[in-house]
């Protein structure tokens, strides 16, 4: 046994959520556990896990003083921070229903999921957020307790408390003290969270996990990529994300490794330099994002830069399939450590200089983005799962680590394809079912117990797993050629220029698409035409479309010759949560997005018959 699995907490060890953090206080209670920002001091703040026990503590006796039932949903919207554990792990400890909820959600489907999952207490951020979220409450009966956060002046809470009964600050509503954390008795196979998936075709869906299912998938990833206690992780992507709260709060709590909390999206960059992460876990965005502003930075350095930058990628990436035993040794691998030094190094620098790994997962992250960083020396890990799975099926493994597959199903993890070379899994973190939704369990779960995932796949030779396109994401066009739009959509955001895109063709004679440009590009790139950046009429101006759909053409150099966009919509606008044509993970409601840009989609069809 090695040294990062003597204090592994076993799922047997753990049996519950709530289990599972009173095992770790007891055995290393003066260790790090997080460390969060002090916004009033203006300074990090560092927690044991004995500390964290106290406000834990403090936590469950003003839950238990509600008087709710075990099994009573509780729903929390706030960022990350110390406040979210603590409230996650006092409502698993009284034997209630964690409901997470994203905090850039539109006020309609959180009501919705509110009312869908008969929410009976929830915390929010602060005032704002509650007056926003209310007037959408309006018909809600059966929430009777809204704790809010962040403080506010005498006169405006005064307000608020007359205003509505159901109200309570949590400085308030939290007592001073209270007892130690006692370990309860709980099923491990009881119902520990009810997730709501993003709903990019509908209503959001409740994915019902038991305390087992998360602990077991957590486990699992454990045994394929290590985890030490002496590991730090910065936590960005939102704890409501299954991927973020399984493997960067159970996973790391099983390890004992600690967790610091980031500000924010756009502060993102400060904080990783001073935190100095060793971990990172996010979405294929945030790297995309990065290598686009890499990109953008690039095309001003000279060309003997760009060479250089070019040259270590190339190198880097060679190398390290050396390493792996994947290509052969060359003389031209020598250059790798100067290339490092003079280029690498200044890159992973920015990420704190201590990253080991990074994951990615919630979506395919392009195999281009993969090898810039890898060959820059920041080992991408790339993994797939789903809400409905607790989220991890597979993910790669630090020395068999293929960017262009998502990796081998972790262990107690088993995988087969069926028809239409759909990939089916068999998981102890599969879940329970959907809440209040028999036909769609039942859709989506066998009777033989194998979930659909609804991802076409292939297995190689060495059993990872090739996602190959989705089976309800596959657009058909009239002479009868199939195309996954979401691998082009990825390519075509590859350009820093452009921002989102939606390709479209479904029944068409051909491609077309809806692209949303960089506004800070936007400004250099207009001038360059010598077209006016604030009118948004020389978005329609041909010699831009031309240069654009050139630029689209060469991101998809290696699609198929009848995957050729002809036709391109242009806006400056970014689709957001708000305006309901993404979800709050930041995927595209394709139908939405449709519906919202039908006239400029049969502009351009109409266009092509000219």
């Amino acid at each position: 046994m090695t040294d990062w699995q003597e204090d592994l907490i076993t799922v047997e060890a753990a049996g519950t959520l709530d289990g599972l953090f009173v095992e770790r206080v007891r055995r290393t209670p003066d260790a790090l556990a997080y460390r969060n920002f002090d916004r009033v001091e203006n300074c990090w703040r560092d927690f044991s896990w004995r500390d964290v026990a106290g406000c834990v503590a403090r936590w469950r006796a003003a839950l238990a003083q509600e008087g709710f039932e075990a099994g009573d949903r509780v729903a929390i919207r706030l960022r990350n921070s110390l406040e979210w554990v603590c409230f996650d792990q006092a409502a698993l400890g009284e034997g209630l229903v964690t409901v997470p909820l994203y905090v850039e959600d539109r006020p309609d489907n959180i009501a919705y999921i509110l009312d869908d999952a008969a929410v009976s207490l929830l915390l929010v951020q602060s005032v704002s957020q509650w007056e926003k979220l209310k007037p959408a409450l309006a018909d809600n009966t059966l929430l009777q307790r809204v704790l809010i956060l962040d403080a506010v002046d005498a006169g405006r809470r005064e307000a608020l408390l007359a205003a509505d009964a159901r109200v309570r600050f949590v400085d308030d509503w939290l007592p001073d003290s209270a007892p130690p954390v006692a370990r309860r008795e709980g099923e491990p196979n009881a119902l520990a969270s009810i997730v709501y998936t993003s709903g990019t075709t509908g209503r959001s869906k409740g994915v019902m996990l038991s305390h087992y299912n998360m602990l077991s998938v957590a486990h699992a990833a454990m045994t394929s990529v290590s985890c030490y206690q002496q590991d730090l992780f910065l936590s960005f992507l939102p704890l409501s994300h299954t991927l973020e709260r399984t493997a960067g709060y159970y996973l790391t709590m099983m390890a004992g490794a600690a967790v610091a909390h980031a500000r924010s999206v756009p502060q993102l960059a400060e904080d990783l330099l001073q935190i100095r992460p060793t971990v990172l876990i996010a979405v294929p965005r945030i790297f995309e994002r990065v290598h686009g502003r890499i990109t953008a930075q690039l095309q001003k350095q000279s060309s003997l830069t760009r060479g250089l930058f070019h040259l270590a990628v190339r190198v880097g990436w060679r190398t390290y399939r050396y390493r792996q035993g994947e290509a052969r040794w060359s003389p031209v691998l020598l250059l790798n450590p100067l290339l490092k030094k003079l280029v690498g190094d200044k890159v992973t620098a920015k990420l704190g200089g201590r990253v080991r790994y990074a994951v990615s997962g919630g979506a395919a992250l392009p195999l281009a983005v993969s090898k810039v960083f890898i060959g820059l020396g920041l080992e991408i890990l790339q993994g797939y799962g789903l809400t409905e799975t607790s989220p991890i099926i597979s993910v790669n493994v630090p020395g068999r680590n293929d960017p262009g597959t998502v990796g081998e199903p972790c262990r107690g993890i088993e995988v087969s394809i069926g028809d239409d070379s759909e990939l089916l899994v068999k998981s102890p973190g599969v879940m329970l079912g959907y809440w209040n939704n028999h036909a769609a369990t039942a859709e989506m779960i066998d009777a033989e117990g194998w979930l659909h995932t609804g991802d076409q796949a292939r297995l190689d030779e060495k059993g990872r797993i090739h996602i190959t396109g989705r089976l309800k994401d596959i657009l058909v066009l009239s002479n009868g050629e199939k195309i996954p739009p979401a691998d082009m959509e990825s390519a075509i955001c590859l350009d820093p220029l452009f921002e989102q895109a939606l390709v479209l063709g479904e029944g068409r004679p051909c491609l077309a698409a809806l692209v949303v440009l960089n506004a800070d590009l936007w400004f250099g790139f207009a001038k360059e035409l010598g077209l006016d950046p604030f009118d948004r009429n020389c978005l329609d101006d041909e010699h831009l479309q031309k240069k654009v759909l050139s630029r689209i053409q060469a991101q998809l150099h290696d699609f198929p010759g009848y995957a050729r966009i002809r036709r391109v919509s242009l806006s400056l606008d970014p689709w957001t949560v708000e305006d309901g044509l993404v979800t709050p993970t930041l995927k595209a409601k394709r139908a939405k997005i449709l519906e919202r840009y039908r006239p400029q989609v049969e502009a351009m069809y109409a266009a092509m018959k000219h």
